[in-house]
């Protein structure tokens, strides 16, 4: 019996960069105030590129050597799709050629790439499918309310994603806890699409709203519990776990969860100083990151945590033989 594997990763990022500085000339900010805060110094944001672009990127390389035909599915997280309708995923597929695919996007906001590739474990322990795209992108600059500094600081643009194989005779995926809460969606919402008609004068929150103390409080209870509970229930230890591929909301909430968890700080892996923010782009750009410095190698060495949480509110882990 064969079990889905991570075989291959994959990243795509705006050219634009922009740092703490450049954000001071029209922010009510300091270079030094948003790094204390977030640990952020710099991140990338869109200028000609989209959620559709960045994602065909990140799907050209993944399937750089093999066939696009053999993939059987795509998916896509995020809450920054061009449009409506089609999704993402089925603009993915035309674009490379993976014509047999079964194609849709998903929406859990920045726990969406954790969401994904659970969805994708469980369609591939079938028959029918053998191979599949995940893919984490989100274009949170066209998102946010700019003149906001508590959340326009926060967010950068990208795009990761990962193939996933059935061609391993060990399982790599050990466990999942995937959870969500609905009563407390008001602690991050918006970009309604809500517009007005010819019968109705009915519109939304235009921009991105976050409460950043629910959030936080979010993360350190809800969050680090969801972590230990894995943990628990797949008979392993904090010491036994290599690595932790947290999402990237900000440092203080990674320094929040090694402490309440027991994890380490040291094992948990971190680029938000370079990117931000990235929403369901964060957690693969970091998984391409660190298996490009051949800290994670895919070999099936490294056992790692996988945990996402965002708007929803949504929060889950997987652990996974990386």
């Amino acid at each position: 019996m064969l079990y889905p594997k991570i075989t291959k990763t994959a990243k795509a990022l705006p050219k634009k960069n922009v740092t703490n500085k450049e954000l001071e000339i029209f922010l009510d900010t300091s270079d030094e105030w948003i790094e204390q805060r977030t640990g952020i110094k710099e991140r990338r944001i869109a200028v000609e590129e989209t959620t559709t672009s960045l994602s065909i990127e990140v799907a050209k390389q993944l399937v750089k050597d093999i066939d696009a035909n053999s993939i059987d599915l795509i998916i896509v997280a995020t809450m920054s799709a061009d449009m409506s309708t089609p999704s993402v995923a089925c603009l993915v597929q035309e674009s490379i050629g993976a014509h047999r695919a079964i194609c849709f996007d998903i929406n859990a906001a920045c726990s969406g790439f954790i969401y994904a590739l659970s969805v994708v474990k469980n369609y591939l322990s079938g028959e029918h499918i053998q191979r599949a795209l995940v893919i984490g992108t989100d274009v949170m600059s066209r998102l946010v309310d700019w003149s906001d500094r508590q959340t326009a600081v926060l967010f950068g643009d990208g795009s990761g994603g990962v193939l996933i194989e059935k061609t391993s005779d060990t399982p790599s995926f050990i466990g999942e806890l995937i959870q969500a809460d609905g009563r407390r969606s008001s602690a991050l919402y918006g970009h309604s699409h809500i517009r007005q008609n010819r019968f109705s004068d009915v519109t939304g929150q235009p921009y991105l709203t976050m409460n950043g103390k629910q959030i936080f409080d979010f993360a350190l209870r809800d969050v680090s519990k969801n972590m230990v509970q894995i943990l628990e229930t797949n008979n392993t230890t904090s010491n036994e776990i290599d690595f932790v591929l947290a999402h990237q909301a900000n440092y203080r909430i990674l320094l929040a969860l090694s402490k309440k968890t027991g994890i380490k700080k040291e094992k948990f892996l971190t680029n938000v100083a370079q990117f931000g923010n990235t929403s369901a782009a964060s957690i693969p750009i970091l998984l391409d990151d660190v298996v490009n410095k051949k800290i994670v190698t895919l070999s099936g060495n490294s056992l790692c945590l996988l945990t996402g949480y965002g708007a929803g509110l949504t929060w889950g882990s997987l652990l996974i033989k990386l």
